[in-house]
């Protein structure tokens, strides 16, 4: 009657695990990426290594990464720790 298979993860998810990974300089183990639970597990264990309380959001990190690839630009590291400067970035970059 109901399908109880687990769910994968979201867009945001993996958007925002990436932007973790990126800032911890590390890889996401192909596991974490198989359902929404399990990244979401790996996404709460390794969003305090960050150190970056007020960071650029997962929207935020979604949106300039769409404009990076479209430009062909990189995104300074910066602008991840803080969405003031992602929010700059994003509207100089639009």
């Amino acid at each position: 009657m109901y399908d109880h298979s687990p769910l994968p993860p979201t867009q945001k998810q993996l958007d925002y695990a990436r932007a973790i990974a990126r800032r911890l300089d590390m890889a996401i183990p192909r596991d974490n990426l198989e359902t929404r639970q399990s990244l979401s597990r790996w996404i709460d264990a390794h969003r305090a290594g960050t150190g970056s309380a007020p960071g650029a959001t997962s929207r935020q990190v979604a949106y300039a990464e769409k404009i990076a690839r479209i430009k062909r630009r990189a995104i300074p590291e910066e602008c991840f720790r803080d969405s003031g400067l992602m929010s700059r970035w994003i509207d100089a970059n639009r």
